[in-house]
């Protein structure tokens, strides 16, 4: 796609998708649905460079991937070894009808980086399996196929401990990757105490949040702290928040206290807005107004600038989505897609940077189609998303022209009282081998002691 046909495209959504005004009669909500689908074609034929071992979708086709351990919808992915729990992959594909989709999981080592090692050392019984289970959408105006897999089962399970990357791909062949997850394999062999804390930065206490931990690894053999053992401290499941923390500020016997001045210092963020699409009949909470013929079109409330207001408590998911449909029974096959009209009205210039929606949606990627558009008219930033029924939690990036830096609190603001969740995960390579093993995790909150 070449400069104008961009500039040609975005003009012709812009028409549509005028927040507070009169929206697009029939006819266009029929021609703004064609342009999408061409859309979602030609950025899937020159996608971004991704890494193989991050969560990333390889298609525009590919929709509403949720993976999280079954005892809690949208929870951390982390099992425990050889226990009976287990983790649950589901997506949909927009084309419809049936792909022979294969998947399998390579371990990793901290740093999710592959670790190298001959699958008979970390896999048991087989390499890689056909996904089976799938249903086609019912009483939908989307037509999808939906996806799911169990892990482990009885052909692809984990023989040791440590982080994995799920990889699903066409025909067998690995070159094809439709989806990868990053899954949490734990063998807990080490104790963990840890806190949220006020910063210990008079400066930073109103935005901010510390996480002080201790670590008693008992009759583990620890040769070398440093080397030996790493913990990573994630805010609300975020890998781009990770700290990575090596050194103990000091030891006491069998203890490791992770208490230094300036680490694991967090920015609180603000609480993620969200909305309701549980149904499509009625206009709940933040929903201005929904349309629905050859597509359904929902238009939010537009977004303010939050960054200086003061907080205000919201109930949030963390981030996270679910999948539900009041009209039906089955929100796997019955709940349907609709095109999410956004618009946010911040004073920023579009000269200065760009703001980006997120979520664990979209794998809170920075690309162009989480990327929002500047409408000179209404003095608002605007997109539209192609979402599944639920309730979705989202929140605004500001990248910064001149740096190309991501400020996530730029457009949220940052305040201590924020409700998180933090997940520590601790790593230990044992002495002489190959391999890195997940040996701990604890998931804290920063409200609920």
């Amino acid at each position: 796609m070449n400069k104008n046909e961009t500039i040609s495209y975005r003009r012709l959504i812009s028409l549509c998708c005028k927040v507070n005004d009169c929206f697009a009669p029939a006819a266009y909500l029929r021609l703004v649905t064609w342009v999408i689908t061409l859309l979602l074609i030609t950025i899937g034929s020159c996608a971004f460079a991704q890494s193989p071992y991050d969560n990333t979708v390889y298609h525009p086709e590919i929709k509403s991937v949720e993976f999280y351990n079954t005892a809690k919808k949208a929870s951390f992915p982390i099992i425990t070894l050889n226990s009976s729990e287990k983790l649950l992959l589901a997506f949909d594909n927009l084309l419809g009808g049936t792909v022979n989709y294969y998947y399998t999981i390579d371990h990793c080592d901290a740093n999710w980086n592959s670790s190298n090692i001959s699958t008979a050392e970390y896999l048991k019984n087989y390499t890689d399996d056909k996904i089976t289970d799938y249903s086609y959408s019912s009483a939908t105006v989307q037509k999808y196929t939906h996806y799911e897999i169990k892990l482990p089962n009885n052909n692809i399970a984990p023989k040791i401990a440590g982080n994995y990357i799920l990889k699903v791909y066409e025909d067998g062949d690995q070159t094809k990757l439709v989806l990868t997850r990053r899954m949490y394999v734990v063998d807990a062999k080490i104790n963990i105490a840890a806190d949220v804390v006020p910063s210990n930065d008079n400066t930073l206490r109103q935005s901010n949040q510390k996480i002080n931990f201790t670590l008693d690894y008992g009759s583990l053999r620890v040769q070398n702290p440093g080397a030996d053992l790493r913990t990573f401290v994630m805010q609300n499941a975020r890998s781009e928040t990770s700290i990575l923390n090596t050194q103990p500020t000091y030891i006491r016997g069998t203890q490791l206290i992770y208490s230094d001045i300036t680490a694991n210092d967090f920015a609180a963020g603000n609480e993620f807005r969200h909305f309701d699409t549980r149904s499509l009949k009625l206009n709940s909470d933040r929903i201005s107004k929904i349309y629905r013929d050859t597509a359904n079109a929902v238009v939010l409330l537009t977004d303010p600038d939050r960054s200086q207001a003061n907080y205000t408590l919201l109930y949030d998911l963390n981030g996270s989505f679910y999948i539900l449909n009041q009209d039906g029974t089955d929100p796997r096959t019955d709940a349907d897609y609709s095109h999410m009209y956004f618009s946010l009205a911040s004073k920023k210039s579009p000269a200065a940077g760009t703001p980006y929606i997120v979520g664990q949606f979209n794998d809170y990627k920075l690309d162009e189609q989480s990327k929002l558009h500047y409408d000179a008219t209404y003095s608002k930033w605007t997109t539209n998303l192609l979402l599944k029924q639920g309730v979705f939690d989202y929140t605004y990036v500001w990248v910064d022209k001149a740096s190309g830096k991501a400020d996530a609190t730029a457009l949220e603001g940052s305040y201590f009282e924020t409700e998180n969740d933090y997940q520590l995960l601790v790593y230990y390579r044992p002495p002489g081998s190959r391999w890195e093993e997940l040996i701990g995790y604890k998931l804290l909150n920063s409200v609920k002691k």
